[in-house]
């Protein structure tokens, strides 16, 4: 019975962290788009373009560094005086 009852706690943990993990990579892209939009320097076609921070947090997103990228994006947000959106 224990090994049965430890398989479905480790089951339900993977699953956990799963779900934490696609959480973050969905918040960054969030803060990846917010920053962009509202941070990112005028672009030639009347649009915005961003700028190498929100690139590089962008980038540490898209290589799987979530925390790494949110810290990036959510620094460069704030320091322009804007609230990060919510998770």
């Amino acid at each position: 019975m224990t090994r049965l009852t430890s398989v479905i706690l480790f089951s339900s943990l993977l699953a956990c962290s799963a779900a934490a993990q696609t959480d973050d990579a969905a918040y960054c892209k969030k803060l990846g788009d917010y920053a962009t939009r509202y941070l990112g320097d005028a672009g030639g076609n009347g649009g915005t373009r961003p700028d190498f921070d929100i690139l590089e947090g962008v980038a540490k997103c898209n290589k799987g560094d979530t925390a790494g990228g949110i810290a990036i994006l959510e620094k460069k947000i704030r320091s322009k005086g804007f609230t990060p959106p919510s998770r």
